[in-house]
């Protein structure tokens, strides 16, 4: 069994902890966190030990998940690599390009995996249309959420978008040439709701809005490609396709059908690959990946400043 460990007692870390503590290929050693009471509250819950240092875990663990804020990624994600523990960073995979640089050369010298928590690159309705992806033209994805007082410390691009466009990337296989972006601070001093425009060199475009004030909750992607349309929708784990054909006689044919999706959480997917890849198997989402979607969101930053500048909107850093 894999020695694991959580660092981060909040609401991922504790989903975290819970996973590998039902898990036969794991054995959840310790939860850190720096408010005793969590990281006490999370072991208790998990059968495991607790400790508010995570210098702790170094010698006593194999592999870690990471779900600590986003700005402490580097300097505590380095410090394992280094060691040689196995880290599964939650989403983005850092708070600069600059850092998740470092973090990858880190995994790189030390021969240590590093996988990055892209959750939705294991959505079972992801991985069903992914199998059927060929030539996408378009896309269009709508995430919508509630407001909760939950990852206030980054915008609604690194929070939510993040999702889609490492969801789209990893499909459209292809460079992005172009960004055009709007957004404002609604409830924070943050963008709070944004919408994005991707134009790809292969000619495919993708456009993205994400928001965490709105009134519902909607986690939706569809994409097009030629004579086919495919829609997934990422909470329910749903996914289908309508395809187009023409009739010797010129009349359009729909074929219409439900993509088989095996439903299962995606974080026990995502966990268990993880546990695999530090077995030996392939890392499914890099550090190469998290540093990809995080250039696209860390673009898209910066060209909706220089929207809300010409508008006149301050946004805090």
């Amino acid at each position: 069994m894999i020695r694991v460990g959580v660092i981060g007692a909040g609401h991922f870390g504790r989903e975290h902890a819970r996973i590998y503590a039902s898990s036969p290929d794991a054995n959840l050693v310790l939860v850190c966190d720096l408010e005793e009471s969590r990281a006490r509250s999370v072991a208790e819950n998990c059968g495991s030990q607790f400790t508010c240092d995570f210098h702790d875990l170094l010698g006593r663990v194999d592999a870690v998940s990471l779900a600590v804020p986003t700005i402490s990624h580097q300097p505590i994600g380095c410090e394992l690599l280094a060691a040689g523990v196995a880290v599964l960073v939650e989403k983005p995979i850092a708070t600069t390009l600059d850092q998740a640089d470092q973090l990858i050369a880190e995994a790189l010298r030390s021969k240590t995996i590093l996988q990055v928590g892209q959750l939705e690159r294991f959505n079972p309705a992801v991985e069903a249309a992914a199998k059927i992806v060929n030539n996408p033209l378009f896309f269009e994805a709508h995430r919508l959420s509630l407001f909760t007082p939950r990852s206030l410390d980054i915008d609604v691009v690194m929070d939510l978008m993040i999702h889609d466009i490492d969801v789209v990337l990893a499909m459209a296989k292809s460079e992005v040439s172009e960004i055009r972006a709007a957004g404002v601070p609604i409830l924070t001093s943050k963008v709070d709701i944004a919408n994005a425009r991707l134009e790809f060199r292969n000619g495919c475009v993708a456009n993205l809005t994400a928001s965490r004030v709105s009134g519902e909750r909607v986690r939706k992607v569809r994409f097009f490609q030629p004579h086919e349309y495919v829609s997934i929708d990422y909470a329910a784990q749903e996914a289908s396709s309508v395809r187009v054909s023409t009739r010797p006689s010129g009349k359009l044919d729909f074929d219409i059908r439900g993509l088989t999706v095996e439903k299962a959480e995606p974080l026990q997917l995502e966990i268990q690959a993880f546990l695999r890849a530090v077995e030996g198997g392939p890392v499914k989402v890099t550090g190469e990946d998290g540093r990809r979607a995080l250039a696209i969101a860390t673009e898209i930053n910066e060209r909706i400043r220089e929207h809300a500048t010409r508008a006149g909107v301050p946004l805090s850093q």
